[in-house]
């Protein structure tokens, strides 16, 4: 087994060395040097759930990677209405590199820890680091074929199926520190409202509060305090996704 070659190295940022979403993310790709240049730039920051991150047509100034918690993306319709677009976890990539303005907007579903760093100093640096260009369009890919997997999700699941699968995302996703193939259990925190889910899932509130009663009884999934889970089994869990 190998260990992380950046554990004992005394280049890399103090900051950088307490992140835990750094080496899945697109700073992975980076040189200790190359860290010590980002961070000279970046900061970070804590939303607390319900904070507004990034506003639909706003300008782009800086982007941020996500360390810890969840983020909902929404984009809101001529009549008022909003629809939940997606949900992005640590170590995610929030904004749209080399974009003028925003296109949807991000909000903290729960507590959220962000690294934010000033577009001119991101795109400097892709430009001068093919290896970061190359980490943010695979990890750019990989949310493409999450989001047209979910688009599979919400056309042809049933109701169950699809609560099954947005519990599943959460449990896999929530907790970058730890590594699903060598767990069986979990416990989280919702970071949605069951409305939320509803717009999420495209189903009524009384359809996922019945689904999560179903997945209750059957003991798929425990229930506490109305938003914290658990899962005594993840795959039992993902057998119900369909």
């Amino acid at each position: 087994m190998s260990s992380r070659k950046d554990i004992h190295n005394s280049d890399i940022p103090v900051l950088c060395k307490s992140c835990e979403a750094r080496h899945k993310g697109i700073c992975g790709a980076l040189e200790p040097e190359q860290l010590v240049e980002l961070a000279r730039h970046t900061r970070q920051v804590r939303a607390k759930s319900g904070e507004e991150l990034i506003g639909d047509t706003e300008e782009v100034k800086s982007y941020a990677n996500v360390i810890s918690g969840v983020v909902k993306l929404t984009k809101m319709l001529a009549d008022g209405r909003q629809q939940v677009i997606g949900l992005q976890f640590a170590p995610d990539f929030l904004g749209r590199p080399f974009a003028d303005e925003s296109r949807l907007s991000a909000e903290a579903a729960s507590g959220v820890n962000l690294c934010k760093i000033p577009r001119s100093a991101l795109e400097s640096m892709i430009k001068a680091s093919p290896e970061l260009e190359h980490r943010l369009l695979m990890q750019t890919l990989k949310e493409l074929d999450e989001a047209r997997d979910w688009m599979v999700t919400l056309g042809r699941k049933t109701a169950a199926e699809k609560v099954a699968s947005f519990l599943f995302l959460i449990a896999t996703h929530i907790d970058p520190t730890k590594d699903m193939e060598e767990i069986d259990s979990i416990k989280f925190d919702l970071p949605l409202t069951r409305v939320d889910i509803a717009d999420f899932l495209g189903l009524t509130v009384e359809t996922i509060s019945r689904q999560l009663t179903k997945l209750r009884k059957d003991g798929v999934i425990e229930i506490e305090n109305n938003r914290t889970f658990f899962v005594p089994s993840i795959e039992r869990l993902e057998d119900r996704c369909g």
